[in-house]
């Protein structure tokens, strides 16, 4: 079992470091679309953003706290699938597809980052194949 968690947390987090490149690579781009959307400061936000997402991508494959990467994780997907996706604002029916479709994505891995959460604070140091432990603990 514990092979198999480690390659899921590897290719969970993944998708999150790739993401954070993006982010910390392509900061004014990306800012330019978060200001499009509202988001205050949005370079600033784009480069810490960014930095949430390497640190808790990281937590999460190395096993560093990987509970406490799945809560930033989710702290950071909820948010932003409600104000960089709202799909109910758009009148292009493309463009209401598309948002829907990344809207969803966030929420469903929001979804997983509190199951996986929870899952890593209930196993906690019988996990095996981490650097540490979890932080949390839920019985």
């Amino acid at each position: 079992m514990d092979v198999l968690v480690l390659i899921g947390r590897i290719l969970f987090a993944l998708l999150f470091v790739f993401s954070a490149v993006g982010h910390l690579t392509q900061s004014k781009a990306m800012g330019e679309y978060a200001a499009a959307k509202g988001i205050p400061a949005p370079v600033p936000a784009t480069v810490l953003s960014g930095l949430l997402l390497l640190a808790a991508g990281l937590g999460i494959a190395f096993g560093v706290w990987a509970d406490l990467g799945c809560l930033l994780l989710a702290v950071f997907l909820f948010p932003t699938a409600v104000l960089m996706h709202g799909f109910w604002k758009e009148s292009d029916p493309q463009t209401r597809q598309q948002e829907q479709i990344t809207f969803l994505k966030d929420v469903a891995l929001g979804g997983a980052a509190l199951a996986l959460l929870a899952f890593f604070s209930y196993v906690g140091h019988d996990l095996g194949l981490t650097l540490t432990g979890p932080l949390f603990h839920i019985s």
